[in-house]
Order: C-alpha cells, then structure tokens, then sequence
C-alpha cells in the first residue's frame, strides 16, 4: 500500500465514527488527499438521505478538524474540505459501485488491446467485477482491478423545442 493510501485509510478510520456519531444520518462516501507537497487538500466527502446542505457541511468540518490533528501518518499541512460527492459521483471503492446499480455510469478500464471505455447501467456488482449494460443491450462484465476512472453519469431529460414552451404559455392565457 502507498503512502497516500496508507494516511487516506487512516483518515478514514479516525472520521467515519465523528461523521456517524453527529447523528444527522450522514455516511463517509470518501475521502481524497489531492494536490502537491505544498497545497495539499484532504476532501472528506459525505452523503445523506436528504442530502448535504451547508449546515451539515459546517457541523461535519467542525466535528473533523480536531480530530485529523492527532491522525499518524497524515504530516505536513492541508486545506480541508467538506462536501458532497454531487450527482455525477467518483466510483472509487466497492461499497461505491454497490450503491450505484441502477444508475448511468461511465468507466474507463485497461485490457489487453488497451484502454477502453464502458458507458450504461450498471446492472451487477460482486464485489470483484462490475456488470455494464449498454445503450444497446450488450452486457460488458469489467474486472475492478481494471478500472482506471468510474462515475456516475446524470442524464438530463430532454430538453423543449425552442418556442414551444412560450406557445404553450400563451395558449393558457
């Protein structure tokens, strides 16, 4: 395990209990060291079942920060930031791509021919290998040791022809 990984699991370890313990509901969705050796910024990402406004983010941060001042292994200094993972969301770990099925994703992932991209519902997740259905029906099976980048996608409806809402208004007048 990197260094990176080692302090990211260690945050991890020392903020989810603070994030579940404020009693709003919330989960620990992720949490990302970003940036370099000199402007870093630690991103603690939480989720809840009516959303994250900015209250939440406030008792979140508050709750946090003293806490990641005694994590080992987290030196050096950092900007930190609390937010939401928003709707289109990084697939980074399992329980990630098991919250997601049924949802739009989109995956990069190696294979032997090289890099290839994926873009459907996703249908199946064992906790190995994701299951992708594509606009056209096929199902792509992609190892999770594989994927390079995953996300979710949010797919906004269609939109109205120009002047045909205005129409529309007028004719209820």
């Amino acid at each position: 395990m990197s260094t990176t990984a080692t302090q990211l699991e260690a945050v991890r370890a020392a903020v989810e209990p603070v994030v579940g313990a404020l009693g709003l509901g919330l989960d620990l969705y992720d949490v990302e060291l970003l940036g370099g050796p000199r402007a870093r910024t630690l991103r603690v990402t939480v989720t809840g079942p009516q959303g994250v406004d900015l209250d939440t983010i406030t008792a979140v941060t508050q709750a946090v920060s003293p806490i990641l001042d005694d994590v080992t292994g987290l030196a050096g200094s950092y900007l930190l930031e609390v937010s939401s993972p928003g709707v289109e969301r990084q697939l980074r770990r399992p329980e990630h791509f098991a919250s997601a099925i049924g949802e739009q994703i989109s995956v990069k992932y190696r294979t032997g021919e090289g890099p290839r991209r994926a873009h459907g519902m996703l249908r199946a997740f064992d906790g190995t290998s994701c299951t992708v259905e594509t606009g056209s029906g096929e199902r792509e099976e992609i190892d999770l040791a594989d994927i390079t980048h995953a996300r979710t996608v949010f797919e906004w409806g269609p939109q109205p022809r120009p002047g045909k809402a205005r129409a529309r208004a007028k004719g209820k007048s």
